[in-house]
């Protein structure tokens, strides 16, 4: 089609690739960073005035300074939980901190406040992070766009200001403002940033584009067809600060332990206080020791042993392109004993190509029409093998009649009114034919060749049937290998396609159970009944027909493949640069998270008793008990930190030798 925008001069041939930036929240940004380190410039300002023998009134000021820029936002926060009858910990620990300034013991309150403030830094540190690789992705949406009025005037507008209707002109080097459908011209569009594809993608009228990527080569016309905060970038962004804020069972489990644990230490500090003094003791000397048995057997390590490591793991897999919806996800992942692959789209790349066009030799048609009328029929189906008989019949510059009436089942068939005639287009094994035995030979020689059969009928007959291939991911190979090491047991591959292209497939990448010929429902049964049998099961499928089955599953792994609504709605995590080996470095991610979980448990459990124990029987001085208390605290929040570094991310090839 000719346009105005065919005249617009080309482009330099070659359009360097922007870098995409990556934002990272800086650590004096946190409320709780800043706080954190003016308690901590206050107490060693103090320490020296302090030890030095200096005026009291000015170590005093400055110890008081410190109690309050690192104590009052926890002692604050507590005093509204104690409001709504809950006995938060913190609120124990800045009590704890100033009984012991009341017995004289102003330098070890101070620095129980100084590491306590510093402990919720770094959970405030792990949070923060845990969304900034992937918040990142909207530093490339465009702050602008130009967008086209009635006549063919242009306006350059902010590009949050752009509603679903509006059409905007996006230039070659532009990056687009806002998700939308191609309406007139062509390019090659960059969006690595989204889906993850290495070389820019062809894009023409029909076609979809996403924000955020770089259109590079061509003018292009886009009919926004979502609000800028529905887009997929936005709706990403969302789904990790959801997860961010979201709490595993285990820490549930924490924290609902700790309301009845915080009790019963208030009422064993009581304890610890009076007895002694009912004995005969000093009141500062059973305070003391109250005051030091309140510090060192509150469960801080414990409450802060869960979320550091999970919320790392999350930032981590956000950075390498794996969305884990929530905190829970996160901790389930590692649970999994058992995988369940869909073929195509999952272990293949999920674009397939029509390799094989055969009319039945009775019916009339030739292989254009044959064609024609197959990808008319299927010109609304989302299917990956739709698209592959729409993108042939394009390629041959056919004109595809219009389709009405279209209706879809799911792993079986389409079926479309096209020129007055009811057309089907589906599996052979899910349509009821009455064809001759030529057809069904033709379906057989195609399934040999590995091909995937699909059977065209016309007003109920057979009129012939189209081979389609997928390339296999390059990758398969090596994941099937690391989920079989992580689980002890080869994934199945579940999948509605014929039985002799998935045994082939299968074969190749090192599956050996394989269940064919499936509808959505099947699969789901499948998953139920390993899922009785008492197995965690992962479902890893295309976010489209699998759907049911990733809902059904333990925990549900879409292939993103340019951010489908069912994939980013359904499933569990999501792959959104549709990176197979993405799958199992995610699961040995959370496996390690869990362990260092247990591992801050075991330390948190192990400093807390020991602390205990020689606060009661012998005389444990208060500085170290707020030294081992705190520092426990502080090793357990940095162990779960650890998940951030880069080298925590594994590839399948070189797990195995971790």
């Amino acid at each position: 089609m000719s346009s105005v925008l065919d005249q617009r001069p080309a482009p330099p041939a070659a359009c360097p690739r922007p870098a995409a930036p990556r934002r990272r929240t800086r650590v004096l940004t946190l409320p709780e960073a800043r706080w954190a380190l003016a308690s901590l410039v206050l107490f060693l300002l103090a320490l020296p005035v302090h030890l030095a023998g200096g005026p009291s009134w000015l170590w005093g000021v400055l110890f008081a300074a410190t109690y309050i820029t690192g104590g009052w936002e926890p002692g604050w926060e507590g005093l509204k939980a104690l409001k709504d009858k809950t006995l938060d910990v913190d609120l124990l620990m800045v009590v704890a901190a100033l009984g012991a300034a009341a017995v004289g013991q102003v330098l070890d309150g101070a620095l129980l406040i100084v590491i306590f403030a510093t402990s919720g830094a770094l959970e405030a540190v792990a949070t923060a992070r845990t969304a900034d690789s992937v918040r990142g992705l909207l530093d490339l949406a465009p702050t602008t766009a130009t967008r086209l009025l009635p006549g063919g005037a242009e306006e350059s507008v902010p590009a949050d200001t752009l509603v679903v209707g509006d059409t905007v002109l996006v230039r070659p080097g532009e990056r687009i403002g806002a998700d939308g459908q191609v309406i007139d011209g062509a390019s090659d569009v960059d969006q690595a940033t989204v889906t993850g594809e290495p070389l820019p993608v062809a894009k023409q009228a029909g076609d979809e584009v996403f924000a955020g990527t770089v259109n590079t080569t061509g003018a292009l016309r886009v009919r926004v067809e979502r609000n800028p905060s529905d887009s997929v970038i936005a709706r990403i962004v969302r789904m990790v600060e959801e997860a961010s804020g979201t709490k595993a069972p285990t820490q549930l489990f924490i924290e609902k332990i700790e309301q009845r644990y915080a009790i019963g230490m208030v009422i064993a500090t009581l304890a610890v206080f009076a007895i002694p003094l009912a004995f005969g003791d000093e009141l500062a000397s059973a305070l003391l020791r109250a005051m030091t048995f309140m510090i060192v057997a509150s469960p801080c390590a414990v409450v802060l042993s869960t979320m550091p490591p999970l919320l790392s793991a999350i930032a981590n897999a956000g950075r390498h392109g794996v969305l884990a919806k929530s905190a829970v996800v996160m901790e389930r992942l590692g649970q999994v004993d058992a995988v369940a692959l869909d073929k195509t789209g999952t272990l293949t790349e999920g674009t397939p190509r029509l390799t094989d066009v055969r009319p039945v030799p009775a019916c009339g048609l030739d292989e254009d029409a044959l064609m024609a009328l197959a990808a008319a029929a299927e010109h609304s189906s989302e299917h990956p093998l739709a698209r592959a008989v729409v993108a042939a019949a394009r390629e041959r510059g056919l004109t595809l009649a219009e389709a009405t009436d279209f209706t879809s089942e799911p792993g079986a068939s389409v079926t479309a009114v096209v020129s007055g005639r009811t057309v089907q287009v589906g599996s052979p094994a899910r349509l009821a034919t009455t064809g001759d035995a030529a057809t069904g030979n033709l379906v057989q020689t195609l399934e040999e060749q590995g091909r995937t059969a699909v059977l065209v009928l016309r007003d109920g007959a057979p009129v012939g049937a189209l081979g389609i291939s997928d390339r296999l991911r390059p990758d398969a190979k090596a994941t099937v290998a690391a989920l079989t090491a992580l689980t002890g047991r080869a994934p199945v591959l579940l999948t509605g396609d014929n039985e002799r292209a998935a045994r082939r497939l299968a074969a190749e990448v090192g599956i050996t159970d394989v269940r064919a010929g499936l509808l959505p429902q099947d699969k789901v049964t499948a998953v139920q009944g390993w899922e009785a049998e008492g197995r965690r099961v992962l479902v890893v499928g295309d976010g489209v027909n699998d759907a049911p089955a990733l809902a059904a599953a333990h925990t549900g792994f879409a292939m993103g493949r340019a951010g489908s609504d069912l994939a980013l709605e359904t499933a569990d995590a999501v792959v959104v640069r549709d990176e197979l080996a993405t799958v199992p470095a995610v699961v040995d991610l959370s496996r390690r998270a869990r362990r260092l979980v247990v591992q801050n448990l075991v330390i948190a459990a192990i400093f807390i008793t020991v602390l205990v124990a020689w606060d009661l029987i012998g005389t444990l001085p208060l500085p170290l008990g707020v030294a081992g208390h705190e520092g426990s605290t502080v090793i357990v929040g940095l162990n779960g930190l650890r998940l951030l570094r880069e080298r925590a991310w594994t590839s399948p090839a070189t797990r195995g030798t971790r």
